[in-house]
C-alpha cells in the first residue's frame, strides 16, 4: 500500500522470455522489488512457448538479471526474493483452451490483475480474445501492449478495435517507453511550475527546436522486424512525436491522465500534412552504408546478416515539422533519428530568439542565441547555454557562453535514476495513465506519418546514401541551412 493505492498484483507476462522482457522488464521489476515497491503477496506468471518448468525458467532468470543489472545494484538475495514470486507456464497463445491454466493461477481475486503483451502486435488480439472466454479478465483488468500498434493507421485500427472489443480504453495502458524517462517527466515540470520559461514558450520568443535521437547501433539482428517498419515507422511515429507534443502543448488543466493527453492530440491534430510539393525540402530519408564506429569498420546496412539487398528501406529520417496554431506559427520543429550516427544520443535543443537590439562586439552576434538542451542520454539533465562577460582586465565586454548545468545523477546526489520501464510498470501498478498513449493519439500520428510514406513510395526515389559513423545524408544538413540554421553539432 502506497499513499492509500493499492497495488498488490498479479502480473501475467505473455512473451516472458523474450528479449524486451529479459532485457528490460524483468530487470525493472528487480529495481521495484530493491526499492520495496513490489507489495506483499504481488506475483508474476511468466508465460511463453518454451518447454519448460518454473525452477528452470527461475534459474535462467536469475543468471539474466546478474547479465542485465549493473553489478553495483545486483543483489543475489533481493534476486531470489523477486523470482520466488514468478511461476512458469507454457501456452500456445492460439490455443484458447490451455487458458484455463492461467485462470486456474489467479487463485488471489484480491490482487489487481496486469496483463502485459511482449508479444508482437499481430497477436494482441488473439491473447485478449482468449483470457476473455476463459474468464481470466473483468472490467478492473489492466492491459498492458507495446508501440508501434501496428504499420499504418489501418492495421492499427484494427488491433485498437480487437482490443477494444474485450477492454475499455480506461484499462489499455500502450507503451511508449521514452515517456517513462525522467528528463521527459521533468519537460512537464520544466515547462508549467516555472513561469521563466513558461512565459517565453512559443513563437514571440522561441526561433526553432531540434529533437535528435541518435543510435551508433546497427541492426542488432533484428533485420526481419526493421526492414518492415524502417525508420520512421520504428522511431518517429512512436518517440519523436510524443516528445514534440509534450515540448508543444498548451498547458493543461491538471495533471490528470486525459488532461495532458487531450493537449497532446490538439497538436498533432494541429500538425502541417508534408504534401508531395514540399517533401523534398521538408524530408530527408537515408540509408547507412560500410563505414566506421568507434573506430571499428562495420557494414552497411545492406551487408547486414540476412540482408535484401536491394531493401531500400530508411535507416535514417530527418525532417521539418510545423504546428499550425497560435503559440507554434513560424517556428520550424527539425527532428532526425537514424542508425550508425556517431553517438547514441537524445536531446531536444530550444532555440531562442536574441535580443531585438544587440550592443555587443558584431563578431559575435552568433553567440546571441541562448539554448536550452534537454538530454534524455546518455547523461539525463538540461543545461541553459547563456552569454556572461569573459573575465580578465584584458577581455573589455567580450562575450562568453557558458551553462547553467543540472544533471540529475550529480544534483540528486543519486546513485542511478530509474529505467523508464520501472516507472511505468509502476504507474500501471498505481493505475495511473498520463504516461502512456490514448488511441486518437495513436490515429493522428500515424494520418501524419502515413502521408510521407505514401510521398516516399509514390516518388520512387531510393534513400540517400550515408556513411556509418556519420550524421546522415549531406541532404540533412543541407534542408536546415536553407533556412539560417544548422544542426547543433555543426554551430
Amino acid at each position: 500500500m502506497v499513499n492509500n493505492i493499492n497495488t498488490r498484483c498479479d502480473l501475467m507476462l505473455f512473451g516472458a522470455l523474450g528479449d524486451l522482457a529479459q532485457r528490460k522488464l524483468f530487470p525493472a521489476l528487480y529495481q521495484l522489488e530493491r526499492a520495496g515497491l513490489l507489495a506483499e503477496g504481488s506475483r508474476v506468471l511468466a508465460i511463453a512457448r518454451t518447454e519448460a518448468d518454473t525452477p528452470t525458467v527461475r534459474k535462467q532468470l536469475f543468471d539474466k538479471l546478474k547479465h542485465h543489472v549493473k553489478d553495483a545494484e545486483f543483489d543475489a538475495d533481493v534476486a531470489n526474493r523477486f523470482l520466488e514470486r514468478v511461476d512458469y507456464q507454457l501456452l500456445d497463445f492460439n490455443d484458447p483452451e490451455g487458458y484455463v491454466a492461467l485462470k486456474d493461477w489467479r487463485d488471489t481475486p484480491a490482487n489487481e490483475l496486469i496483463v502485459y503483451m511482449a508479444t508482437p502486435p499481430s497477436m494482441y488480439g488473439v491473447i485478449a480474445r482468449n483470457l476473455k472466454a476463459a474468464s481470466c479478465c473483468n472490467e478492473k483488468t489492466r492491459v498492458v501492449v507495446e508501440k508501434p500498434i501496428g504499420h499504418d493507421l489501418e492495421s492499427s485500427k484494427v488491433i485498437n478495435d480487437e482490443l477494444g472489443a474485450v477492454y475499455n480504453e480506461n484499462q489499455l495502458f500502450r507503451i511508449d517507453h521514452y515517456l517513462g524517462k525522467e528528463t521527459v517527466q521533468n519537460l512537464i515540470a520544466l515547462r508549467f511550475a516555472n513561469n521563466l520559461f513558461a512565459s517565453q514558450w512559443d513563437q514571440n520568443h522561441i526561433s526553432h527546436v531540434e529533437i535528435t535521437v541518435a543510435e551508433s547501433v546497427g541492426i542488432e539482428g533484428r533485420w526481419g522486424y526493421f526492414d518492415q517498419a524502417g525508420q520512421i515507422r520504428d522511431m518517429v511515429q512512436n518517440h519523436l512525436l510524443q516528445l514534440l507534443c509534450l515540448i508543444a502543448m498548451d498547458p493543461p488543466a491538471d495533471l490528470s491522465a486525459d488532461s495532458i493527453r487531450d493537449e497532446k492530440v490538439k497538436v498533432l491534430k494541429a500538425l502541417r500534412q508534408i504534401t508531395p510539393d514540399i517533401m523534398e525540402s521538408y524530408v530527408v530519408r537515408g540509408q547507412y552504408t560500410a563505414g566506421t564506429s568507434d573506430g571499428t569498420p562495420v557494414p552497411g546496412y545492406l551487408e547486414e546478416e540476412g540482408a535484401n539487398k536491394g531493401s531500400d528501406t530508411e535507416t535514417f529520417v530527418a525532417l521539418k515539422a510545423e504546428i499550425e496554431n497560435w503559440r507554434w506559427s513560424g517556428v520550424p520543429f527539425y527532428i532526425r533519428t537514424g542508425k550508425r550516427l556517431p553517438e547514441k544520443l537524445s536531446q531536444i535543443i530550444i532555440h531562442f530568439k536574441p535580443a531585438p537590439h544587440y550592443i555587443f562586439d558584431p563578431d559575435q552576434k552568433h553567440l546571441a542565441n541562448n539554448k536550452l538542451i534537454i538530454r534524455l542520454q546518455p547523461d539525463e539533465g538540461m543545461s541553459l547555454k547563456i552569454l556572461t562577460k569573459d573575465q580578465g582586465l584584458d577581455k573589455g565586454m567580450r562575450l562568453r557562453q557558458g551553462p547553467l548545468e543540472l544533471t540529475f545523477s550529480e544534483t540528486f546526489e543519486t546513485d542511478r535514476i530509474p529505467d523508464a520501464y520501472e516507472r511505468l510498470l509502476w504507474e500501471v501498478m498505481k493505475g495511473n495513465q498520463y504516461l502512456f498513449v490514448r488511441r486518437d493519439e495513436v490515429e493522428y500520428a500515424w494520418r501524419w506519418v502515413d502521408q510521407v510514406i505514401r510521398n516516399w513510395k509514390d516518388s520512387g526515389e531510393p534513400p540517400k546514401r550515408y556513411a556509418a559513423g556519420t550524421w546522415g545524408p549531406v541532404a540533412s544538413i543541407a534542408m536546415i541551412t536553407r533556412d539560417g540554421r544548422s544542426w547543433y553539432e555543426d554551430a
